[in-house]
């Protein structure tokens, strides 16, 4: 039989007013895993947890149980058996010790079965994922539906030469891939944040894309990039190819990061043709606003990209044709985020809505 509650964890604590009741919880549920008592554990995320889920096996007892503004703490235990449920916002962490590793299992899909909240899948939706540092979990991978367009709807948003450049991106498949680097370079707002959301959707029968929020700290933070490079997940354990999108990464590969970034440009060179990228299926697509003279030798060197895309505005005639009015439109042309501006009458000149060749969801930049 399962202890009083009160005795059922062996653990003396030294605890002061920073500590809130999830600290306690914490700690606490480490007890018995301390002492060996129960020197087996397992652990599982889950990133949409339904709403109905208590995430606790049949017979469970709550021993403690503590709530915060953006996170819960759920003690409980049962025979041979200790659980602790972290709940934030849609997601939770489960993690079971146990007398074996056997009961540990059995636990811990008793508390899960069922409890995965899977969003219907939409046909112009595609699965992203993003990179970051947790302050609390350490580096920390999250998912999101994203919605993107195809390219035959988002190619009229593109000048010519770089939508010609596009049209044979977009077919790329794994067999064709010579150069693991992808750079995207050009001014703000000429569309190459949606260019990418694009590709993820073209790709995604055979490459999981994922966006580091962070990528100032990746390549300074040795850990966290083995934990991206080298760490198994989902996709690269059925041999999906990997694209890890790094925005907006002026300074770490511009002609001086050497000098500026230390070591960043070296370890971002090293995953895309080194040692670090060897035997893992790892693409590495940069945006950057920067003018290719700009950008490190290194960089652009032959072989090493898979694609090097000048992103530039549309052309004057391109332009008109898009907005369906020359009004508003100089001699020069207009990047996309202009002609989006013009068309919701915020730009130089208040027009009518024409006919929309991208959802006007943004991230055009």
């Amino acid at each position: 039989m399962p202890a009083d509650p009160h005795d059922a964890l062996p653990i003396r604590l030294n605890v002061d007013d920073s500590d809130s009741p999830s600290d306690v919880v914490d700690a606490l549920f480490l007890g018995r895993f301390a002492s060996g008592e129960q020197p087996y554990s397992q652990s599982v995320s889950i990133e949409r947890v339904k709403a109905e889920a208590t995430l606790l096996p049949p017979r469970a007892t709550v021993l403690r149980s503590a709530r915060d503004t953006d996170r819960s703490a759920t003690l409980a235990e049962g025979e041979g058996w200790t659980l602790l449920v972290s709940r934030w916002s849609r997601g939770a962490d489960v993690t079971v010790t146990a007398v074996s590793d056997e009961v540990a299992e059995r636990v811990l899909g008793e508390a899960t079965d069922g409890a995965q909240d899977e969003p219907e899948p939409q046909p112009e939706n595609v699965t992203m994922g993003f990179w970051y540092v947790s302050p609390r979990r350490g580096p920390y991978r999250t998912t999101r539906q994203i919605s993107a367009g195809t390219w035959d709807e988002v190619r009229p948003n593109y000048t010519a030469p770089v939508a010609g450049a596009m049209d044979r991106l977009m077919k790329v498949t794994p067999d064709d891939i010579a150069g693991r680097l992808l750079l995207l370079h050009g001014p703000p707002g000429t569309g190459k944040t949606s260019a990418l959301r694009t590709l993820a959707r073209s790709w995604r029968d055979w490459c999981q894309v994922d966006c580091v929020l962070d990528p100032e700290r990746l390549f300074n933070d040795v850990g966290y990039l083995m934990d991206i490079a080298i760490g198994e997940d989902e996709g690269t354990a059925k041999g999906r190819w990997r694209l890890l999108l790094l925005e907006d990464c002026d300074e770490l590969i511009r002609g001086e990061a050497r000098h500026t970034a230390g070591q960043a440009l070296s370890r971002l060179l090293n995953l895309t043709d080194g040692l670090l990228g060897q035997g893992r299926n790892v693409l590495v697509g940069v945006t950057t606003n920067e003018d290719l003279e700009r950008l490190h030798p290194a960089v652009v060197r032959p072989g090493r990209c898979l694609a090097r895309i000048e992103v530039g505005r549309l052309t004057h005639g391109e332009a008109v044709e898009w907005l369906g009015t020359d009004e508003g439109v100089s001699r020069e042309g207009a990047t996309l985020a202009e002609l989006f501006a013009l068309r919701r009458g915020t730009g130089p000149a208040a027009v009518l809505p024409a006919q929309s060749h991208e959802r006007e969801a943004g991230l055009y930049l």
